[in-house]
Order: C-alpha cells, then structure tokens, then sequence
C-alpha cells in the first residue's frame, strides 16, 4: 500500500481544490495590452505578422478602446509609430514631439477613461532612421550617455502629458537612474511608475512586433545591447542594478521561453511587481498553430497564462487581452 505522505491525489481531485494549488489568479487587473498609435489620426491598419492587431490613430483610438474598457480593461502599453515623411531622424526627435501620436493618445485615454491606467513604452527605435534604440556614433556604435539623456527628456514629456507610468524598453545602461532623477526634477516621480525591462533578451520573438512599429534596424543588429538568451547571470545582474537604480516595477521580455527568468526576478524583486511580456512572437506562433489545429486557441492562451503566474509574474503585457477579457468571463 502506498505510503500516506505520499499520496497527492486527494488533495487535488476537483475543480475548486485545484484552484487551491495556485499561488495567483488570473484576473483582468493583471493584464495590460501592448497597443500600436500612429500618426495617420484615420488610421486602423491591420498589421499582417499580428492578427487581429492594429496600428490606430488618435481619430479612431476612443472607439477602438471603448468596449475593450467596458469589458474590463484596466492598463495599456502605448507604442508610437510614425510613419509620415521626414518622421524619423538620428536622434529620435519626434519622439516627444507634443503632437506626435503617443502624447496624443495619452490625454485622450486619460481624459476618456479616467479608470485606465495608461503606460508608454519609451524608446528611440520607432522614431530613429536607422531603427536602433539610442543615439549612435560615427562608428555605429551606441552613444549611452547621450541616449539615456535623450530618454529622459521623453519620459518627462510623456508624464507631463498624463502617463502613469514610463517603461524604458531601450536597454541602455544607466537609463533607470537617469529618467527616475529627470522625474524627480521634474516634480513628477511621486505619481509616474517607472518600469524596467530589466530582462529583455536578443532573439527571434520580436519580428511581427518590427513590422508593427516600423522599427527594424536598418543595420546590425541589437544583440550589443539586448541580453543574451543564455545570460541568465546577467540577466539577475541587470534586474539588481535596476532595483537599485529606482524602479517601481521588474519586467522579463519575451515570455514563454524565459519562464526560469522570470521566477529568478520573482526571487530577486520580492517586494516589486513582476511583468512578462508575451511579445508578438510569442502571440503569433499561438495563433497560426491554433488555426492550423495543433490546438485550441482560449485553452492553449491560458495555459501560457497559468505558466507566467506559476513563475511569479503579477503583471501580463499580451496582445491576447481583448479574448482574454471575454475568456474571463466566461470561467
């Protein structure tokens, strides 16, 4: 007869007792959506490598964010993408233009759904001409001191704009510290989040986001400043730098196939929340197998969910929100 310590079965043989198991529970409060704005105000452009994703403009965004908000959409990850002539330059200049489509899209989500907490993704690649994340020098190389300097100054404008919250996705050394004291000068660091991707790694995951953002390097690659996908040492060093340089939230980038970083930040931030991002790699290889019948969509999208919260995320970025909101209610 097995041994009673050893057995499990019991404790876990319905459905409200496997419920019990679980550190975390999905809800809706954790899930914040990854959304493209562009200059074009009339614009809602299906983008190809992301079903069911768009690049919106300020005209359509209200109508866009709507139902989304009364289903129960509680946060939104803003990316600019400009596309008009002449938008792009070596030095991201219009990256806080005060007319460009990311300060737009902030008041007006601020001043339409006054419960969505609204954050912007600050970076130089959407905005540059040659796609990299920073200012460059003469020998293609990054300018870090100048880049962060310059990431600053945008932050500041996107928080004085209304964001609740700045998320430097650049990778730039020292760039926490920089934007945590321009928000502090600025008077605004008691009420702007500041959110590292402390553990954004190098690789394949991101290739529908660049499509989606126009932000491919036009040269090189980024694998210089980016993580190496085996570094998971510097990957601890990187999320321990960040919490000492002031960040308010840790987040490990892509998802699914860094499950062990993510528990590592877990471990490491134990008093900050912990964000995964599911990158738009990650979204669409769900998708195509789904349609494909390797799976079923709804039961494969929660499982990935299941995973980050296993592994100690408490906040979600995914392009899935929108099903994951009707899939919620649902349960």
């Amino acid at each position: 007869m097995t041994q009673p310590k050893s057995v499990l079965h019991g404790g876990y043989h319905t459905n409200v007792s496997r419920s019990w198991q679980a550190e975390r529970t999905l809800n809706k409060e954790m899930l914040m959506y990854p959304i493209f704005i562009t200059d074009d105000p009339n614009a809602l452009d299906p983008i190809n490598s992301l079903p069911d994703q768009y690049r919106i403009g300020i005209d359509r965004l209200k109508a866009f964010i709507e139902p989304l908000y009364r289903k129960g959409l509680r946060s939104v990850m803003l990316f600019g993408v400009p596309l008009a002539e002449g938008a792009k330059d070596p030095f991201g200049t219009n990256a806080d233009d005060p007319k460009g489509p990311t300060i737009l899209a902030v008041k007006l989500l601020r001043s339409e759904f006054p419960d969505l907490f609204v954050a912007c993704d600050v970076c130089l690649c959407e905005y540059t001409s040659h796609g990299h994340c920073g200012i460059l020098r003469e020998d293609g190389t990054l300018n870090n001191d100048l880049s962060i300097e310059r990431l600053a100054k945008v932050s500041v404008a996107y928080a004085e704009a209304g964001a609740q919250a700045v998320g430097p996705s650049d990778m730039m050394d020292g760039r926490i510290e920089a934007i945590k004291k321009a928000l502090q000068n600025a008077g605004l660091a008691h009420k702007t989040m500041l959110i590292s991707y402390a553990a954004k790694f190098a690789g394949t995951f991101y290739g529908p986001f660049r499509e989606a953002a126009n932000s491919a390097p036009a040269f090189g690659d980024r694998r210089c400043y980016q993580l190496p996908p085996n570094a998971r040492r510097l990957a601890r060093r990187a999320i321990t730098r960040d919490m000492e340089e002031g960040a308010d939230m840790i987040m490990v980038k892509p998802g699914t196939p860094y499950l062990d970083i993510v528990r590592e930040a877990s471990d490491l931030a134990k008093d900050y929340p912990i964000a995964v991002y599911q990158v738009s790699g990650e979204y669409s290889m769900f998708y195509h197998a789904a349609k494909a019948g390797v799976f079923d969509l709804k039961t494969v999208v929660l499982e990935s969910m299941t995973g980050f919260l296993r592994a100690g995320a408490t906040v979600i970025l995914t392009y899935y929100t929108p099903h994951l909101l009707d899939w919620l209610d649902e349960q």
